[in-house]
């Protein structure tokens, strides 16, 4: 297991552990993951939030792997770091990092991937983006392996080719991850999603951020603002994105058009309000969805019970429902509030609330799912 940053926020995650798919667990303890003929690989923003995710995220599914590359800025180039077992020394990020590696999983912003992405491209080596340089790139995959796993399928470890595929952006990965399994059933013509977003999507510092601010007004104090210059702690805001000429703030927009890709529909009407709550790391959704033809609830709640990396938790006797504390730390995305949209006559609309982990299966897991399917 990697070392992570973030261990300090774990005690804010535990609460009532969320009903998962039972997991064939090894009877042996042996670490497999380090193997001779697995892959190279690199991971780009090691030191960030997603990055120290990514290695916790390759050890506990046993990845394979014949060498990996820690790469970071100059900044922080040289810093050690344990990983199963083993000591890496942080190596600053240049362009010839890439040479012999065969995989590479960015995560260091937009303007990186824009650098050193084709330039590994070039040097054949398979790019997993997650940010947003590359998303609405035609030639580029964009990719949740339960979704869309055929926009990638002539992509493989071996064949000699670098090549780019993008991860969506994790507002969007966790909404779709309930509404596919039900597009596919009755196809979706609307979407209308709200989204409740936890600090991890602004990194490490802006959840570093939100403990401190709440420490400081729970004592009286003036709370520290420097990631999102206005008050965290005790309050709600409109997400930190830019505001565009359509009044949508980009981070809305990504939903919108993420979506249109990934479901190969450019016909499909989405709508996204996105808002900045003080929860450290999973996301919360909202999501009202009208059909093309008629889908019930109970058709709905056993479709959504079936669907790979979906649980749900809709216990409407007890008020139980999905919990972004439920969710954080886990690879599952939870579905509950399950019901039909009273507004839409025949059985064409449904309301569901969504939660899902922002640095887990809204960045790191989906991209090493993404690697896994490489090889």
């Amino acid at each position: 297991m990697a070392s992570l940053s973030l261990q300090h926020h774990t005690n804010y995650f535990l609460s009532r552990a969320l009903p998962t798919r039972p997991m064939p667990r090894p009877t042996f303890s042996v670490r497999m993951s380090l193997q001779e003929t697995g892959p190279s690989i690199a991971v780009v923003g090691v030191t960030g939030a997603v990055g120290q995710e990514f290695l916790s995220v390759l050890s506990d599914r046993d990845f394979p792997y014949r060498s990996i590359k820690m790469l970071a800025s100059k900044r922080s180039a040289g810093r050690r770091l344990t990983f199963e077992d083993n000591e890496y020394i942080v190596e600053e990020l240049t362009p010839e990092s890439f040479a012999g590696v065969d995989i590479a999983l960015f995560s260091a912003g937009g303007s990186i991937s824009k650098e050193f992405g084709p330039i590994a491209v070039q040097q054949g080596t398979i790019v997993v983006d997650n940010s947003s340089a590359f998303r609405m790139d035609e030639k580029v995959p964009l990719v949740i392996p339960e979704v869309n796993p055929e926009a990638m399928e002539n992509i493989k470890v071996g064949n000699g080719k670098g090549a780019l595929i993008a991860n969506p952006n994790c507002s969007t990965i966790i909404c779709l991850m309930a509404a596919t399994p039900l597009h596919k059933r009755a196809k979706v013509l609307r979407m209308v999603v709200s989204t409740y977003q936890a600090a991890s999507g602004a990194g490490a510092a802006a959840m570093d951020e939100l403990e401190l601010q709440t420490r400081e007004v729970l004592e009286g104090r003036s709370p520290t603002c420097k990631i999102f210059k206005q008050q965290y702690a005790f309050n709600i805001f409109s997400h930190n994105a830019s505001i565009l000429p359509n009044g949508y703030n980009e981070e809305e927009m990504k939903m919108v058009n993420e979506t249109r890709k990934i479901w190969n529909d450019k016909d499909v009407k989405v709508t996204a309000t996105c808002i900045r709550v003080p929860v450290m790391r999973a996301h919360a959704e909202s999501v009202n969805l009208q059909f093309e033809t008629p889908l019930d609830e109970d058709t709905a709640r056993d479709i959504l019970r079936n669907a790979p990396g979906v649980v749900v938790i809709d216990d409407r006797k007890s008020n139980h429902f999905p919990t972004p504390l439920e969710v954080s730390n886990k690879d599952d995305v939870a579905v509950g509030r399950i019901r039909q949209d009273l507004s839409l006559d025949g059985n064409h609309g449904l309301d569901i609330f969504v939660c899902g982990d922002q640095i887990r299966k809204g960045a790191a897991l989906n991209a090493i799912q993404i690697a896994e399917m490489l090889l």
